[in-house]
Order: C-alpha cells, then structure tokens, then sequence
C-alpha cells in the first residue's frame, strides 16, 4: 500500500495519541487524503545524506481522530497510532509531500504487567498526573498491558532514532521492557 509520508524527529508507536499543527500545504494536502487509509509518521535519521530518504524504515501508520482550528488560524489535528509498518520504495511530488510503498509489521502482542514491571507503571501514571495535557489524551489508558506502557516510555525516552529503530524492529516490546527494567532498577 503507498500512504503519504509524515517525517518527524518524534516518534509515535500504535496506541499512542499525538497532537499536530499543520502549517506547510503539502501536509494540509497530506491530511486531505488521509481520511480513508490514514498516513505514517516516520522520523527522521540525522545521518541520512539524501534528503529523499532521511528518514528511518519503520514508521508508525496512523489514524486522525479529531480536528482543530487552532488560535494562531492554523490546522490541529490528533493522531493515533495504528500500526508499525516498513518503509520501501519512496517518491517525492512537486510540493515535497513524499509517499512511500509501506508494509505492515505484526503487532506486539500484550503483555500481563510483570512485578518488575509495576514501577514502570506507576512512573508513566505519574508523568500523566504531572502532565495533565498529555495524560488527558489518554481516556482509557491500558496500564494492564506492559506493552502499551512500553510504547508510551519509548516515545518519551531520549534515545537515538537508530535505537528506537532497533527497538521498534524486535518481534514483541520484550527488547524495550528488559531496557525500562535496567533504567530503573536502584545503583
């Protein structure tokens, strides 16, 4: 399937939810002709050298789930995570709105929260206490699942999009828990 392609320098995973403001009109376009299959967020390699390609292979294909006209007069949409696909083959319009042959990845399948675990949960709990604008996008977060928690510390974690890249390749979120496990744990 070829979807139009949204580089970023942040990334979200499926199940995540991430406010946009869109001001270039390639992307308004871009929004335009997302309502039926949805578009992928990619980020951005800062080794790249092409500018074609300067985005990493594995992207998160999402869904607009809201709109908004936001105060400065420019378009707000709200976005959540679908699916992690690999990027292929990429071509560039004349505005620059880039499309890409995208495959999807099989989903990582939940995970019972271990005791290990547990504190992981009650952190990202905290982060959306003390962030209440990120932790309102949230509804019906799913702090059963240690893998919806993984997703979401990985898209807050400051690691390398090469890291994250790796990461995001792995079969199930184990690779991403045992690393949030080992960043916890005391000395």
């Amino acid at each position: 399937m070829e979807l139009p392609l949204f580089p970023l320098t942040a990334h979200l995973l499926p199940g995540g939810i991430m406010p946009m403001r869109i001001f270039e009109p390639r992307y308004q376009r871009l929004v335009a002709q997302a309502s039926t299959h949805g578009f992928v967020l990619c980020m951005l390699d800062p080794q790249a050298s092409q500018a074609l390609r300067n985005m990493l292979p594995i992207g998160t294909r999402v869904e607009i789930v809201d709109f908004d006209l936001l105060d400065d007069g420019l378009l707000g949409i709200t976005v959540r995570g679908v699916e992690r696909v690999r990027i292929g083959e990429v071509r560039q319009e004349a505005d620059g709105l880039r499309w890409g042959e995208v495959a999807a990845l099989p989903p990582w399948p939940p995970v019972a929260v271990s005791p290990a675990f547990t504190p992981l949960v009650e952190k990202l709990r905290e982060v959306f206490d003390d962030y209440p604008e990120y932790g309102a996008l949230y509804r019906e977060p799913h702090w059963e699942d240690g893998c919806w928690v993984a997703q979401r510390w990985l898209e807050m974690l400051p690691l390398s999009p090469h890291q994250k890249q790796w990461l995001l390749g792995e079969e199930s979120c184990a690779p991403v828990q045992a690393l949030l496990e080992r960043l916890v744990q005391p000395g």
